[in-house]
């Protein structure tokens, strides 16, 4: 079993073909919530304004 974990990748990644906004804005159900069946998502947005 150590040589599985030894290969997984530590690196976020979602499964091919998922839409990647709608599942990661999809709110946890309060049995996933209470089951710790989650995952907290950050977004990071950067607001670029042209000072012209």
């Amino acid at each position: 079993m150590k040589n599985k974990d030894r290969n997984r990748s530590t690196e976020p990644s979602i499964a091919p073909g998922m839409d990647d906004n709608e599942e990661l804005e999809k709110e946890a159900t309060k049995e996933e919530i209470e089951k710790g069946d989650y995952t907290q998502v950050t977004t990071l947005s950067y607001d670029e304004v042209d000072q012209s």
